[in-house]
Parts: structure tokens; C-alpha cells; sequence
């Protein structure tokens, strides 16, 4: 055999050998994705993304999109801490560029939550730009157990998916359960508050707010319009009177409990200001992701008590082992739920 035929042959496998380890999929946009058969590396496109890859297969998460602060990373698995920041290529806070996306060597790009023509577009624009399949899965909550059995099964891990599936699909269902016996008038009308002055919120049908809604409870900033997120003055959230307010942070939260501003607002009587806990992720958002099943726990035990049989700190502690991976101290489970709940609880 001839030095040419033999590479002839040589190139022949090893394309056939390609082609047999790649597979097509269709992702949530309906765009045909052709992904390698085993993926060993995620470059995340989001926060979203990162916790997702992060929760279901810690090794193979490429980097960061944000750097986690040391507060963080005691509530994430040591293997992952030290990880690589390449920067984000969605939303707002896109900083990733594609010099960095190619360093990161990844099988995919993941992005995961919202799904419309902005993000197709970015999808098929990165994708042409790097050559490196991108995959949009919708990241929607009430889908929070076929988001998670979908990303396991395009990463090989459907076992550790279906048991984290098993548990949103569980906590979804005891939400919606807990919610039948409700009536309208014992829910919450809440106000989500943003930032340092909590004058930032999500107006009807924006993701930061979706947990909110999904808990039955009713964002009064929806009377504002519908979208995504927005400035409010205070004028505004005095008028629509919430019965509680969730402050994003800690800051925010002290902030309000002390300024005569806001003393007149009836949350504010009646020391209904809670914080959304935020290590390593946000219960509420920041982002909006798998993350939120431990908050729609947490906003069931805040507005309807006695109907939330389980015990929120011994829950919170097997969300974390299951999710994260870590086992919390009690230091740190005194620090999530710090300000969360009522003082009596």
C-alpha cells in the first residue's frame, strides 16, 4: 500500500471515527446542534448555565463566568473554587470575548433560561464565530425538572439528573399542593427590592421575579407594566403597599427598617422585611436558575407557615448536600437564613 493510501485511509476512519462520536440534538430554540458524543468540558454563557453544570457535573465546568467571592466559595465544593474566570457572553454583563471562549477549550457552550429571537440569535452568532456547538436550554422554574434531565442526558450524567429532577419535580409539587387549599385573599401582595437603595424590581413576567409568582403570592410592581427588570422611585412602592418586603441584600433590608421614609409602609409596621439568603447563589434570583428550589421552600414556609410540615433549616441542609455537594455548618446555615425569616421562627 502506497504512503497516499494509506493516509487516505488513516483520514477516512478517523472522520468516520468523528462523525460516530458526534450526535445532533435540537435545543430549545429548535436550532439542530451537533455536539460531540462525550463532553468532558462546559463553557458556561451564563450564571444560569454555571450553576446548572456546576450542580449536575462539577468536573466538567470549564471556568467561571463571574469569580466566586471567598463567601461563595465556602459553600461550593473545593474542586471547583479555584477555577478560571473567562466572563460572561449573555445579557447585560457580557464581558467574554471570543479569544477567551476559545482558550476555555470547550466541548459546548451551554446557555441556559430565557428562550427568544435575542438569544438564537446570539446562539448562532458565537457558534459561527468559534466553531463550538451552542446549546440554549430553557431555564424556566415551573421546567426545573426537565431542564435538569435534559442538560444530564446531553452531559452524560442522567442518573445524578434524575435524582436532582426527582426533587424539583417533588418541591414543585408540594408548592402547587400547599397553594390549592390557599384562597386568594391569605396571599401576600410583596414587593422585591434590588440593590443598596431597593429601588430596582422586576415588573409582571420578568425571570428575576418568577419564583415570586410561582408561590402564589402577588408582585405588586406588576402594576407597573409588563417585562423585566426596572427602576421604581419610592413613591411608587409606597402606593402599591405591600404586605412584605424582600430585599436582595442585607443592606437594603436594615436600610428600610430605619429610614422614616419608609416607615409608614405596612411591611415596614409590621416587621414583614425579610432578606433573600445568597450563598453561594441567590434563593430569589442571582441568578435565575436550579437555585430557586431551595427559595420557593423557604417563600412557603415565610407566607403560608403552618401549612410547610418540613423544618426549613433541615431541609436548607439537604438542598445543600444534594445540590452543592457541601455539608453545611451550623455557622453557615445561621448565616443563609439570617433576617430571612421572622425572629420567632
Amino acid at each position: 500500500m502506497s504512503k497516499f493510501v494509506a493516509l487516505f485511509f488513516s483520514l477516512t476512519l478517523g472522520l468516520i471515527s468523528a462523525t460516530a462520536e458526534a450526535r445532533t440534538i435540537t435545543d430549545a430554540t429548535g436550532r439542530k446542534v451537533e455536539v460531540p458524543d462525550t463532553i468532558t468540558r462546559v463553557l458556561a454563557a451564563g450564571p444560569p448555565a454555571s450553576v446548572l453544570t456546576y450542580v449536575l457535573a462539577p468536573d466538567k465546568l470549564a471556568g467561571w463566568v463571574r469569580e466566586p467571592t471567598d463567601e461563595q466559595k465556602a459553600y461550593l465544593m473545593p474542586s471547583v473554587r479555584d477555577l478560571p474566570t473567562y466572563g460572561q457572553l449573555t445579557g447585560k454583563g457580557g464581558s467574554a470575548n471570543v479569544e477567551a471562549v476559545l482558550a476555555a477549550k470547550p466541548d459546548i457552550i451551554l446557555d441556559v433560561g430565557t428562550v427568544n429571537d435575542t438569544y438564537r440569535s446570539l446562539a448562532d452568532k458565537v457558534q459561527a464565530q468559534t466553531g463550538i456547538p451552542y446549546v440554549l436550554i430553557d431555564g424556566s422554574f415551573a421546567k426545573s425538572g426537565q431542564t435538569l434531565r435534559e442538560v444530564g442526558a446531553l452531559l452524560g450524567v442522567a442518573e445524578r439528573a434524575e435524582t436532582l429532577a426527582a426533587y424539583a419535580d417533588g418541591r414543585i409539587k408540594d408548592l402547587n399542593d400547599t397553594l390549592a387549599k390557599i384562597p386568594a385573599d391569605q396571599r401576600p401582595r410583596v414587593y422585591y427590592g434590588r440593590g443598596p437603595e431597593g429601588l430596582e424590581t422586576g415588573l409582571s413576567g420578568s425571570i428575576n421575579v418568577e419564583i415570586l409568582e410561582a408561590a402564589g403570592a402577588t408582585n405588586v410592581a406588576a402594576a407597573a407594566g409588563k417585562g423585566g427588570l426596572t427602576n421604581v422611585s419610592l413613591e411608587q412602592v409606597l402606593s402599591w403597599k405591600p404586605d412584605v418586603v424582600i430585599a436582595a441584600s442585607g443592606k437594603f433590608a436594615s436600610a428600610v427598617k430605619k429610614d422614616p421614609l419608609w416607615a409608614d409602609l405596612k411591611a415596614v409596621k409590621d416587621g414583614r422585611v425579610f432578606v433573600a439568603p445568597g450563598l453561594p447563589y441567590g434563593w430569589f434570583d442571582s441568578p435565575p436558575a436550579i437555585n430557586r428550589l431551595i427559595g420557593v421552600a423557604w417563600l412557603q414556609k415565610l407566607f403560608y407557615p403552618t401549612s410547610f410540615k418540613a423544618d426549613l433549616r433541615t431541609e436548607t441542609r439537604d438542598f445543600y448536600k444534594l445540590f452543592y455537594q457541601v455539608d453545611l455548618s451550623d455557622e453557615q446555615l445561621a448565616t443563609l437564613l439570617k433576617g430571612a425569616l421572622p425572629s420567632s421562627k
